[in-house]
């Protein structure tokens, strides 16, 4: 499947370990070496779900992943967001999932008081400006998997 977007001219690609969400840790490693193996040299990869760690940053960095999505532990835990950005430049983008105005987390399973519109993780975490964090992705939690437009 990863090798039919690319044919389809996709300029990355976006994979989500959605169990690895829920759980807080990595719960599909084995299918997404895989998928690292078939097309990660042809094209960027980025991974988000359970990412809540530097060892697990490490591991798919080091496995051929391009970008770790940390979504979650941005919310929870702002001071390892910087620290994973310190450690890690040029390969975190922060996820923010959004349901009902509200921020969501642990696998959309769970809204924060954040609202979508507060200010970015960078201005909490003391990080010395946005650009620390170079990209950032957003899913609408409701139209995830829709095929629906947002």
């Amino acid at each position: 499947m990863a090798r039919s977007w690319l044919e389809k001219g996709a300029r990355r690609l976006h994979l989500v370990d959605l169990n690895g969400a829920f759980a807080g840790k990595p719960q599909n490693f084995a299918a997404i070496r895989s998928i690292l193996r078939a097309v990660g040299d042809d094209i960027p990869v980025q991974l988000g779900g359970g990412i809540r760690d530097p060892d697990t940053i490490e591991k798919y960095i080091d496995g051929g992943l391009r970008y770790v999505i940390i979504g979650t532990a941005a919310v929870k835990n702002p001071g390892f967001l910087k620290d994973a950005c310190t450690a890690f430049g040029g390969h975190i983008i922060v996820g923010l999932d959004a349901k009902d105005g509200k921020v969501a987390t642990d696998g959309w399973s769970k809204l924060t008081g954040h609202e979508v519109v507060d200010p970015p993780a960078s201005s909490r975490t003391g990080a010395s400006s946005p650009s620390s964090i170079p990209t950032s992705a957003a899913t609408a939690c409701s139209r995830a998997s829709t095929s629906k437009p947002p």
